[in-house]
């Protein structure tokens, strides 16, 4: 994306609405390449211009990529009335028109990645491409050894096929503690896998999803814009 508007450019950068852009460049607060626009239908190239807002410059960026440490209590959503969501997660967020990529449950902690991307966000969560995600887990019962293949191979979950097969780690001596590794992302799933070997999930993670692994620096709540590599490496890999 090269030539753009310039009330669309502003916009998108979050300066405000279109119809705020306008009154900005109305009252002459921004400058092309050191020049005055006033003219919200002007094009530009977003890519070599300068555009300056009460001269501050406004870089453009078509696409935005936040790794999220998501914590407990907040909701998979762009918007809510009444709960915190993820995207109020983000404060340095420049564009309004991110979302998260899949959705952990509201009590679920860990990886969620953020972005505008649609074309990524549909290749990692298309079912034909059955990305990897792990997740650690805490069960309220000891796992019975009699379920690991099951879980791992295929297990009733009250749908009409078996769950794919998994990869499942015991992490603890109380075989309370694990890592499981799924390839598909129904309603629910992990906590259902559980349930349908006699447990419960009572703390639940999610460590990675694709080769995108949560940042140990990230505390919970916390979030950071993604490397170059990391993009790259998603969008080769999915």
């Amino acid at each position: 994306m090269a030539q753009i508007r310039i009330d669309k450019y502003l916009a998108d950068m979050g300066i405000g609405t279109r119809s705020e852009v306008k009154k900005i460049l109305k009252s002459g607060q921004v400058t092309l390449n050191g020049e005055k626009i006033k003219k919200p239908e002007q094009k530009i190239n977003s890519e070599t211009d300068e555009v300056l807002v009460n001269q501050k410059p406004v870089v453009y960026q078509e696409f935005e990529y936040y790794m999220l440490n998501k914590a407990g209590g907040v909701v998979s959503a762009t918007k809510d009335k009444k709960e915190k969501t993820v995207l109020d997660c983000i404060d340095s967020k420049k564009r309004k028109d991110l979302f998260p990529v899949g959705r952990l449950d509201k009590d679920t902690e860990g990886l969620l990645l953020i972005t505008n991307d649609g074309e990524l966000a549909h290749r990692l969560l298309s079912p034909k491409k059955h990305v990897d995600k792990t997740y650690f887990v805490k069960l309220r019962e000891p796992l019975k050894q009699e379920y690991e293949a099951a879980l791992e191979n295929g297990i009733d979950i009250g749908e009409e096929a078996l769950t794919l097969p998994a990869k499942l780690e015991i992490c603890s001596e109380d075989r309370k503690n694990c890592l499981l590794t799924i390839h598909e992302g129904k309603f629910h799933q992990v906590k259902r896998m559980f349930q349908s070997a006699e447990n419960e999930v009572v703390f639940l993670k999610r460590m990675s999803m694709g080769s995108l692994t949560l940042d140990k620096a990230l505390e919970t709540g916390q979030y950071r814009p993604l490397t170059q590599e990391e993009i790259e490496r998603l969008k080769t890999n999915a």
